[in-house]
């Protein structure tokens, strides 16, 4: 780790408010202390960000400013908010909630679901694919493992951009989406597939997100309570929101700006999952009070690794690279990245295990190593070559550290010790933890050489030695420690999944290697074909292969080793050429010429709130009054039909009820429950309100934009008399 990035595995917390800022550069310092109003940090790889925004929380926190429990944090993995709860904790700041967007929704959904549906929630569906395998079965389509995967990858985007199955074939052509199957089919596929969920009482990971927004919406006396809990909201990776997640924060917000987000748009590499930079491109318009603070200081990387990272953004195209910040390291010189040529990959493979052994005799550890590919299906080439070559190494993405069988046995034996130690022999000559540890771990097969070779055995070797040398970092942190405390750091540790370093070295796809960093990194496969992968075809999706490059580049502190192949199998026809994205930047290579954007300096920039021409950030809400009586209503119910409950109404019964039917109707087709089309009082509002244009129908509460536009026709069809266009048509 770096100066600005590293801290002691077992900090002490600090011991003032002020405490928490020292340590922290000018611009950290500014994101640390802008405690209200809205907050935009523009974080390069490798500045610090999440120090920044856990120093701000905690700041915040020890200053008596922010409350702990008024104040969620959300980021888009459960190991990075495992993370920022470990820090906070460090810092002092234990009570805040650090989530993902799903993992808070869910508590939410359920601790919400008996008031605002009733009974019990459906059960949560772990994987989708069998799922989506079964709908496919019941329209008779036969798909492939490919075009399984694909299609629930095409499902899970229609959710997050909100885009219903009739829906789907005219959104991913406008999207430029490459379908796995004709539009129609996966449309025809995602309807079916909504079915069998109703059919089954179950529901996915986008529906808890979907079904929160919904209740948020629809039921303001809950999105109240949540939002009297929450005050204060943090947004880690704002780059990758997608559509339906920037809907829930917003209904979290409220009519509220006491929010911090923080992204770099030339870190956005998961567009196909529906995430877009533009929420965070367009901060400063929707929220033009918002301070602006760019981190640009690179504390991981050399200069060296810092200006092929800026090399290859200097040639980007397109509105991220408008916007992109150019870094500047503040480590010492380090050695020029390298660049290797090979005939084949298994060459490739093996000349990469060759230089990774050299590295391991030199004294490198295996655990600060790391090979990355762009696809998954590279990963056995690598894992072959490093186990000829007798090299121990992970899977980035395989089994959790803790959720392994040996790591499991090995916990309950240290517990079991903590309970009970004095009567157990293997103790009696173990003097410190340390030894406690190794002596209790050796009746699990931890000894003190590794065995030979690196499989299994070697595997389950690893996890124990990764658990004594821990014992040993905590025992050198907090002298006097018991096997108890370090049983209750390692039930912490579990929570949060903040696994002990394993010493091996790590394969990992790019993607998968988003927010991590090793000492060494070899990007292999840079080649023509792979980086930008094939099916890369338009200019947005070209760029966002060369963001995926640059997040690979800037992984590595300090050595970096690029190399490509020439031909996929040894004898096969030699006609790759390495990756466009490396001309002028390799040596003997001409610069491809790209139109540059300007390079966003560092520093901060205020918000204004009183230039008569700013655009107001929210309008105030009116007191809403019974249209029958004038009293005030405050119950969300009488606020949506515009009376009082007990005031008369003139509904129009027959409206109503074909309101109702329409809306069975609609629901039906989109795969939703039917308060998602409208609620019932919505509905009795349109009843009684019987609208005949546009403009009334959008006055009445729970008719938002998004509903007016696509019910809209239908709802005034009905109000008249006539049927909605699509049953006129027949269809």
């Amino acid at each position: 780790m770096t100066a600005a990035t590293h801290s002691p595995l077992f900090p002490q917390v600090p011991d003032s408010a002020d405490a928490v800022l020292e340590g922290l550069d000018p611009e950290q310092r500014e994101v640390a202390t802008a405690l209200h109003g809205p907050v935009c940090v523009l974080a390069g790889a490798g500045t610090g960000k999440t120090r920044a925004i856990t120093h701000r929380i905690a700041y915040g926190v020890r200053a008596g400013i922010l409350q702990p429990s008024s104040v969620l944090a959300v980021t888009f993995t459960n190991r990075a908010a495992g993370e920022m709860r470990g820090r906070l904790r460090q810092l002092g700041a234990g009570g805040v909630q650090a989530r993902t967007f799903h993992s808070a929704a869910l508590r939410q959904l359920q601790y919400f679901w008996p008031k605002a549906i009733g009974g019990s929630m459906p059960r949560l569906v772990d994987r989708k694919i069998q799922l989506v395998a079964d709908a496919a079965a019941a329209c008779r389509i036969r798909l492939d493992r490919g075009e399984l995967r694909d299609t629930t990858g095409e499902i899970e985007w229609s959710k997050v951009t909100q885009t219903v199955p009739a829906d789907y074939a005219l959104a991913a052509a406008k999207a430029g989406r490459e379908t796995p199957r004709d539009p129609a089919e996966i449309a025809q596929l995602y309807s079916a597939y909504e079915d069998l969920k109703r059919e089954r009482g179950v529901i996915d990971f986008e529906d808890v997100l979907l079904l929160t927004v919904a209740i948020l919406q629809d039921r303001h006396d809950i999105a109240e309570q949540v939002r009297s809990q929450y005050q204060h909201f943090v947004v880690d990776e704002y780059q990758d929101v997608s559509p339906l997640q920037q809907r829930l924060l917003d209904l979290w917000l409220g009519d509220r700006d006491n929010l911090c987000v923080v992204g770099d748009a030339s870190q956005t590499i998961y567009s196909f999952t529906g995430a877009t930079p533009d929420h965070l491109l367009d901060f400063r318009i929707r929220h033009p009070g918002a301070t602006v603070v760019k981190l640009v200081r690179d504390y991981r990387s050399t200069p060296q690794v810092v200006h092929l990272a800026n090399g290859l953004l200097a040639q980007a195209r397109g509105r991220a690279a408008d916007h992109r910040l150019e870094l500047i390291s503040q480590r010492d010189p380090g050695p020029e990245p390298g660049y290797a040529e090979y005939t084949d990959e298994p060459a490739e493979a093996e000349g990469a295990a060759r230089r990774i052994r050299e590295l391991l005799d030199s004294g490198v550890p295996a655990s600060e190593i790391a090979v990355l590919f762009r696809t998954n299906s590279q990963s056995e080439t690598y894992e072959q070559a490093l186990a000829d070559a007798g090299i121990p190494y992970q899977l980035r993405g395989a089994e959790r550290f803790f959720d392994r069988p040996e790591v499991r046995k090995a916990g309950i034996a240290l517990r079991g010790a903590a309970r009970f130690g004095g009567n157990d022999s293997l103790l009696d000559d173990a003097v410190d933890l340390p030894s406690q540890v190794r002596a209790v771990l050796s009746g699990e097969g931890w000894t003190s050489e590794p065995p030979a070779g690196s499989g299994a055995v070697r595997e389950r070797w690893e996890s124990l030695a990764a658990l004594v040398n821990l014992a040993q970092d905590f025992a050198a942190a907090r002298p006097g420690a018991t096997l108890g405390d370090l049983v209750a750091e390692l039930d912490e540790r579990a929570s949060a999944q903040h696994a002990p370093t394993v010493q091996g070295v790590t394969l990992a796809s790019l993607h998968s290697a988003k927010g991590l960093e090793w000492d060494v990194v070899f990007l292999v496969g840079v080649a023509e074909g792979m980086m930008p992968i094939t099916y890369a075809k338009t200019d947005e999706q070209i760029e966002e292969e060369r963001r995926l490059l640059y997040v690979g580049v800037t992984r590595a502190r300090e050595h970096l080793h690029v190399s490509w192949s020439l031909a996929r199998s040894p004898g096969g026809r030699a006609n790759r050429r390495p990756s466009r994205f490396l001309d002028g930047l390799r040596p003997g290579s001409t610069a491809t010429v790209g139109r540059a954007g300007a390079a966003r300096s560092g520093g901060v920039e205020r918000g204004f709130t009183s230039r008569p021409d700013a655009a107001p950030r929210r309008t105030q809400r009116t007191v809403a009054r019974c249209r029958v009586c004038g009293r005030t209503l405050t119950d969300a119910g009488e606020m949506k039909l515009m009376r009082c409950e007990d005031c008369p109404s003139d509904m129009d019964e027959g409206l109503y009820e074909r309101l109702r039917e329409w809306r069975a109707d609609q629901a039906q087709r989109s795969g939703q429950p039917a308060f998602c089309v409208f609620t019932d009082k919505t509905l009795m509002a349109i009843a009684e309100a019987s609208p005949d244009e546009e403009g009334d129908l959008a006055r009445i509460p729970g008719v938002g934009v998004r509903k007016l536009n696509r019910y809209g026709a239908d709802v005034l069809a009905i109000c008249a008399g006539r049927q909605p266009a699509e049953e006129e048509d027949g269809h």
